[in-house]
């Protein structure tokens, strides 16, 4: 079980985003459709290279971001210039409960158990009704894409889909991919209905570094009001 010492690496993580600016230039390279440059970090937070620099290497430090050396001219050889570092999310996650808790051991005790009783159908229907409760609550007049941020989705438009860059249960998908991903499915269809979108279903569609769930167009390609379209490459969470 979790100790208060068990805490401290997700402490140290979490407690370097206490800093405005750092918090501010983790989220740019969180929502990078890939590799994120310093120039690009500059330029969104509105402060120097050099200080973003100095922000994007504590994050690396703290384990929030990874970081790869790339030439984005995309030339190589004498006069091609030096590598720019480039950064992206780190793949691993940082929970920090106090008291300690195990929310994530009750989960997979819970998981396992429906895996091995069989009652995976079970597990969809009352998922499916979660997610209409969900979709009813925000109603049809909310914007479809804050209403998958609430959920912690990070969605992002793929031409007249919608992706998932996030998944809220992903280390329990990696453990138990046909229960857990069919309860995501099955979450995302109710949380459609619920919220009165006709023109919209969800499927399984995985991708590397994504939510296993894609958010399909229906009737045509048009967008509802806020869903903008926009092409969008795969993003690695």
């Amino acid at each position: 079980m979790a100790s208060l010492d068990d805490l401290e690496p997700g402490l140290d993580a979490v407690s370097v985003l206490v800093d405005p600016v750092r918090r501010a230039a983790y989220r740019v390279v969180a929502a990078g459709a890939g590799p994120v440059g310093r120039d690009e970090v500059a330029a969104e937070v509105g402060i120097g290279r050099t200080l973003a620099a100095f922000h994007l290497d504590k994050l690396v430090d703290a384990g929030l971001l990874t970081v790869s050396l790339a030439r984005r001219s995309g030339r190589s050889g004498p006069g091609a210039g030096r590598p720019a570092k480039l950064y992206r999310r780190a793949p691993g996650e940082h929970v920090v409960s106090v008291p300690p808790r195990a929310y994530r051991l009750g989960a997979e005790l819970l998981a396992e158990t429906v895996v091995r009783l069989g009652g995976e159908e079970a597990l969809f229907e009352v998922a499916a009704e979660r997610g209409r409760q969900a979709g009813r609550a925000v109603g049809p007049g909310a914007e479809l894409l804050d209403v998958l941020h609430a959920q912690g989705y990070e969605p992002v438009p793929d031409g007249a889909d919608i992706r998932l860059r996030n998944c809220p249960f992903h280390q329990l998908a990696g453990d138990y991919p046909p229960a857990v991903c069919g309860m995501n499915l099955a979450l995302l269809t109710g949380l459609l209905t619920g919220s009165d979108r006709p023109g919209w279903r969800a499927r399984l569609d995985p991708r590397p570094g994504l939510c296993c769930v894609l958010l399909e167009r229906t009737e045509g390609t048009r967008q509802p009001s806020g869903d903008k379209p926009a092409s969008s490459k795969d993003n690695e969470d």
